[in-house]
Parts: C-alpha cells; structure tokens; sequence
C-alpha cells in the first residue's frame, strides 16, 4: 500500500523543476520508461539520475533503491510524471 500511497505520516514531497529537466529531461523519461514497460527493477536507474540533477529528498531517493517491489501508481513515478 505505501508503494501506490507514500507514507501519510511524512510531509508531500515536491520536486524541482531543475531536477527534471535536467540532461534533458533524462528522470522523466527513464520514469515513463519504467512505467510503460512495468520494469520497476530498474527504479534504481532514476535515483541516481535524480541525485545526478541534484535531488537531495532522502525519501524519494532511497523508495527508488528499495529492494522492495514496486508496480503502477507507485507514488514517486507518479509524481514524476505528474500523476498525482
């Protein structure tokens, strides 16, 4: 459940602009990648873009290296995307 809704006890994250245009616009393609292929092994790939742009959130970095699995409506995609 906190895959698709986050941690209601923890603040909204919000991501910079910056962050996702950056080397252009490299996190939000790997994350629509992932997302249309189902791939989400490879949420590992946008982590490190994020932290490359400068991303700094330890939540959003660390959900995306989790070895836990992740599947549509995963809540840091989705808001990557724009979704949520």
């Amino acid at each position: 459940m906190r895959d698709i809704f986050g941690n209601p006890f923890c603040p909204a994250h919000v991501l910079e602009a910056t962050w996702l245009s950056w080397d252009e616009g490299r996190v939000v393609k790997l994350a629509q990648s992932i997302y249309e292929s189902r791939n989400f092994e490879h949420l590992q790939l946008v982590a490190n873009a994020l932290e490359n742009a400068g991303c700094d959130d330890d939540a959003i970095l660390n959900h995306c290296r989790s070895e836990e699995p992740n599947v549509r409506g995963c809540w840091a995609v989705d808001l990557i995307l724009g979704k949520c």
